[in-house]
């Protein structure tokens, strides 16, 4: 079956709908940490947060790195780390540095 054709505002809508609820769905997972998810997807909530930001910036908007993360997060990112971040095991430190070494 070929993929269905969308008008670009109803596209638009989609994408954002979409957006929205791997956001939401992130904030309730906080049980799954940033680096198994760089680990197995690479990328985490940091790299939507900086997607976010640099969309933005090519709209002309400027948006702090902070101010982005919350927006992910739901919450300032130190409030997210402390209530959080676990730190990541030598098996995890390991995987990142074979998946992703420049990150």
């Amino acid at each position: 079956m070929p993929t269905p054709e969308f008008d670009p505002q109803t596209r638009t809508e989609l994408e954002a709908a979409t957006f929205r609820r791997l956001v939401q769905h992130l904030r309730l997972r906080t049980d799954v940490q940033n680096i198994d998810m760089m680990n197995l997807a690479g990328f985490c909530r940091n790299c939507l947060s900086r997607w976010y930001r640099e969309a933005a910036a090519e709209r002309g908007l400027t948006l702090a790195d902070p101010d982005a993360r919350e927006i992910v997060y739901g919450m300032p990112y130190k409030e997210w780390q402390a209530n959080y971040q676990k730190e990541a095991s030598a098996e995890q430190k390991a995987a990142f540095a074979r998946v992703d070494p420049g990150h």
